[in-house]
């Protein structure tokens, strides 16, 4: 027994990969012996190699059994040997397992999908995108940075990455050369607006950098909480940056000044109602301003805005550019009807 359990102890410190090696070679050796110890009862290598697993996994059919004493014998030899290398193999096989989960929960593994959506902090405000986003897109993945020390959700479809954002080796674990967009929030943690514009600016720079250096396209959107920073985010290339208090402060005013104007904006914000805003590109069959205006309002959507200009419904007659972005409100249905024919 002491020389049994030496041998588990020195088997069991072995690399994981000599020890399946080894019980592949030891289950194979033993299919090819236990069939030429006795031909007439184990007919084929299969056979053996079935009595072989029925006994080493402790089963035991019964349906083939050794009737020489050498077979009997070698029979020993699995009971001991066999049971002890599959054994070790499945609890290698369970702590991996178990050290993946850990690794994952942990956020130490890099992610390697693509189309995905980069989410850098865990606050309020991104938990909440979070949400729209999976509204807007079932199947979407997020990958998740933060410092945390574990994942703050086990939500399907979320892949955490602990570390900094500033740090290149995380944003590489992020895949975020390969992801669809990047959204940077300004932590809940810290109280100075200086720092934190800041560390956003730190963390769309070296994303900048990324993006440069391997001539690649990162669509980024950060929230900035004082105004007069947005010319430093417009240096760093940020395609969108949304103030953090600007919104609520405007929608405070406007609710003030036209009563009930804010559900209509909150309406269109949120995919939990029927219409929202979605975005089209050109069809061929526009020239004017005024043939997708037409088109689209038979189609039950309307048409708002060409990007950020919201005056093309005083220039109907204006061509629409090749490059244009046409938003519309509608339901998805329509809009999906819609982008399926352009």
């Amino acid at each position: 027994m002491l020389f049994i359990f030496d041998i588990m102890k020195t088997v069991v410190k072995v690399r994981n990969l000599t020890i399946i090696l080894v019980t592949i070679l030891f289950i194979t050796s033993s299919s090819f012996i236990v069939y030429w110890i006795e031909p007439e009862t184990f007919q084929t290598p299969f056979i053996a190699f079935w009595y072989v697993m029925t006994t080493i996994t402790t089963t035991g059919y019964g349906d083939y059994v050794p009737e020489t004493v050498l077979g009997k014998v070698y029979a020993l030899i699995l009971y001991i040997f066999g049971i002890l290398l599959l054994g070790i193999v499945i609890g290698k096989m369970v702590e991996a397992v178990s050290l993946y989960r850990r690794l994952k929960e942990e956020g130490r593994l890099s992610y390697k999908g693509v189309g995905h959506y980069v989410i850098i902090g865990w606050t309020n405000k991104s938990q909440r995108t979070i949400n729209e986003l999976f509204l807007a897109k079932e199947h979407a993945t997020i990958v998740l940075i933060d410092t945390l020390k574990k994942s703050p959700t086990e939500r399907d479809r979320i892949v955490y990455i602990q570390g900094d954002a500033t740090e290149r080796e995380i944003l590489h674990k992020a895949n975020i050369l390969h992801c669809d967009a990047v959204l940077v929030f300004a932590p809940d943690t810290i109280d100075d607006p200086i720092s934190i514009d800041g560390r956003s600016l730190l963390i769309v720079s070296t994303i900048e950098r990324l993006a440069t250096e391997k001539n690649k396209e990162i669509y980024t959107i950060v929230e900035i909480v004082r105004e007069k920073h947005t010319l430093n985010f417009k240096h760093a290339k940020v395609d969108e940056f949304v103030l953090s208090n600007e919104a609520f402060s405007d929608l405070m005013a406007k609710s003030a000044l036209h009563k009930g104007s804010t559900k209509i904006f909150m309406q269109l914000l949120s995919r939990e109602h029927g219409d929202n805003v979605w975005e089209l590109k050109k069809s061929s069959k526009w020239s004017t301003y005024r043939d997708a205006y037409t088109d689209l309002q038979k189609r039950g959507a309307n048409l708002i805005s060409n990007r950020k200009d919201f005056g093309i419904i005083r220039r109907l007659d204006e061509k629409v550019p090749d490059d244009a972005k046409l938003y519309v409100i509608c339901d998805e249905e329509t809009y999906e009807k819609i982008s399926a024919e352009i």
